[in-house]
């Protein structure tokens, strides 16, 4: 059996933040930026809490059945609640979506190396 890979990607929105915790949050911005996203497997957050108050955790994690992407969905919402409730940071909407990347379709130049690969073979 092969390994996949999942991206799961958790969803939310800040809530109830005091000032202090606002004023943490704006001063971390430039690490959470969205130009810098990337799936990871510890979860990697993004923001722009000057512009809207959601944000967005991208975490990478691996299974051996298709089933298993609702565990990794599963985990990856804990260590998004985790890692919000560790900082006394309020939230609501939480919601997640995973894909799982052995059923995504191919990309344009991942064609041509496969049709390269099959032509070699």
């Amino acid at each position: 059996m092969s390994t996949r890979t999942f991206r799961i990607t958790v969803r939310g929105a800040f809530d109830g933040l005091t000032d202090d915790q606002r004023a943490e949050l704006i001063a971390g911005a430039p690490e959470h930026d969205m130009l810098r996203a990337e799936f990871t497997a510890e979860g990697h957050l993004t923001y722009d809490l000057a512009a809207r108050p959601f944000f967005t955790f991208r975490f990478l994690d691996s299974g051996e059945a298709e089933e298993d992407i609702l565990d990794a969905t599963a985990r990856a919402e804990l260590a998004a609640e985790g890692w919000l409730a560790e900082r006394g940071y309020g939230f609501k909407q939480l919601r997640s979506q995973a894909q799982d990347l052995s059923l995504a379709p191919l990309g344009k130049r991942q064609r041509r190396e496969a049709a390269r690969a099959g032509a070699r073979d």
